[in-house]
This record gives C-alpha cells, sequence and structure tokens, in this order.
C-alpha cells in the first residue's frame, strides 16, 4: 500500500501531497523535507528506487516535476511506477500536456483526478476513460450549479 504520494518541483516546492496513512503536521513536513533533499540531490540516471526508514521510495520526473510515492517492503516498486505514469497520463488527457502551472492553478481538478484513480493508497480504477468520464461528469454538474448560481432568485 502507498503511504503518500508527493509532487514537486525541482526547486524544492511541493505542489500535491496525499497522505494515505495519519501522520501530524510537523511529521508530514519532516518527510517531505527530507524525501525532497534526497530525491533532487540524486544523479539523473541513478535508480528510480530507494530505502527510506521503513519505506521504498519509488519516484519519477516529468519535465519540471517529480512524482514520488512511499512504499511499504512488500509492494512492487515497478507497479508503483506504472501508477505513477498513468496518474501524468490522466492528468495529461485532462489538461492537454500537463505543466506545473497547470497543477498550481488548478490543484483541486488534480486532486479530484487523484482521488477517482486512486483511494487508501491502492488504484481504483485502471481505464483512463472511465476516469477520464467521471471527470466529465462533475464538471458538468460543477458548470451546472455555477450556472444556477448565477441566476438572480426573484
Amino acid at each position: 500500500m502507498m503511504r503518500f504520494l508527493l509532487l514537486f518541483s525541482r526547486q524544492g516546492k511541493p505542489r500535491l501531497q496525499k497522505w494515505f496513512t495519519p501522520l501530524t503536521d510537523q511529521e508530514k513536513k519532516k518527510v517531505i523535507r527530507d524525501i525532497m533533499m534526497i530525491v533532487l540531490s540524486r544523479p539523473p540516471r541513478s535508480c528510480n528506487f530507494f530505502q527510506w526508514r521503513d519505506l521504498k521510495i519509488v519516484y519519477k520526473r516529468y519535465a519540471s516535476l517529480y512524482l514520488c510515492t512511499g512504499l511499504e517492503d512488500q509492494d512492487n516498486e515497478l507497479l508503483s511506477l506504472e501508477v505513477l505514469h498513468r496518474y501524468v497520463e490522466l492528468l495529461d488527457k485532462y489538461f492537454g500536456n500537463v505543466c506545473e502551472l497547470d497543477i498550481i492553478f488548478n490543484f483541486e481538478k488534480a486532486y479530484y483526478i487523484l482521488d477517482e484513480f486512486l483511494m487508501g493508497g491502492e488504484v481504483l480504477e485502471t481505464s483512463k476513460t472511465a476516469v477520464g468520464v467521471s471527470i466529465e461528469d462533475a464538471d458538468i454538474i460543477q458548470e451546472t450549479v455555477e450556472e444556477y448560481m448565477s441566476k438572480p432568485a426573484y
């Protein structure tokens, strides 16, 4: 099971974080700081897995963003890389060639896509099409509510 999923920039700024196990805010900040320092200091051609405390850390760089996850010992690292890649594919499908600014200005959509894809640290839906349909439905509902709320009540 995934313990957390982090998305951060090459400059070390966290852009998205999802925790699947309860930690205090202070512990979360320490984990983020430690993981970012290790990942950002690794050479570009090094392995995308490393052991940290009692977790296996798996990360992947996409353009200027790093996706990183903490796994329990029995989890498969390659499957985790596929999960990270699938999340990037879902973001690309929704935003059209996702970039850091898309995550910054539409973070609620990035979290929604993640919630449709993962639940409790496990993959909820493997189909990109099913997740895409769910996201489109949510967008339609949101537009309908916004349109309804913008009309004056006489």
